[in-house]
């Protein structure tokens, strides 16, 4: 289960993008906790807090509580807004959540026992199809992480959703097979594959090739015979 984490927050005493840019230039990046049937509640946070837990994976599948001034609201964030320069963070939503709720979170894939897997000692190399996996899971129980063996895995082969091992109650939100990784013969390998199919298919050219010439030369002989009884 993902941890929970605790941000502090300042309350701001009105919305709209005036307000938000007064709360930039204080220093500090505008947030709004809604959701519950609630009104929203508008914030202010630490960009240096919020940095640190946006440099670790899984931001979004994360529990925040959110400190303002004492009250604490049971959190998980649902979007960030980045500075296209910079990427420093402009504005932060965080919906509020109850115990039994059921979300929709994206959860990082990571993979384990790389250096058992054959393929890639061999130089395979592991072609990462998703970063993440869109989860439907009780929001009391969001995994921080998707573990992927890749134990005894040879060149060619792949990972699929239907072989990853989640929580009770959860299931990625497509209802396909889809495809999460693969082991990638490497180029070498992709080289002397196409030289050793190249090789195979060149007797068959030269044939297919040497087909036409032979009828053409033919031709000409029968039309001599024919010739000569006249």
């Amino acid at each position: 289960m993902a941890d929970t984490v605790t941000l502090r927050a300042e309350p701001r005493d009105r919305a709209g993008k005036g307000a938000a840019r007064a709360a930039r230039r204080s220093g500090r990046v505008p947030a709004v906790i809604y959701g519950e049937g609630k009104p929203a509640t508008m914030i202010s946070v630490d960009p240096r807090e919020l940095a640190r837990m946006l440099q670790k994976p899984g931001f979004f599948a994360r529990l925040v509580n959110v400190d303002v001034g004492g009250t604490i609201h049971r959190t998980l964030p649902r979007d960030v807004q980045l500075h296209p320069v910079s990427d420093e963070a402009l504005h932060v939503d965080f919906l509020r959540i109850t115990a039994g709720m059921t979300i929709t979170v994206s959860v990082p894939v990571h993979f384990i026992n790389q250096e058992t897997s054959p393929g890639i000692r061999r130089g395979g190399m592991l072609n990462i199809v998703r970063h993440e996996i869109e989860l439907v899971c009780p929001v009391d129980g969001i995994p921080d992480r998707i573990d992927i063996n890749l134990e005894g895995m040879q060149i060619g082969d792949s990972v699929h959703s239907s072989q990853l091992a989640l929580p009770p109650g959860t299931k990625p939100t497509l209802d396909r097979n889809f495809t999460v990784a693969s082991i990638a013969a490497p180029t070498a390998v992709r080289d002397e594959q196409a030289a050793a199919k190249a090789a195979s298919m060149a007797p068959a050219a030269a044939a297919a090739e040497a087909a036409p010439a032979a009828g053409a030369a033919a031709a000409p002989a029968a039309g001599a015979k024919a010739g000569g009884k006249g």
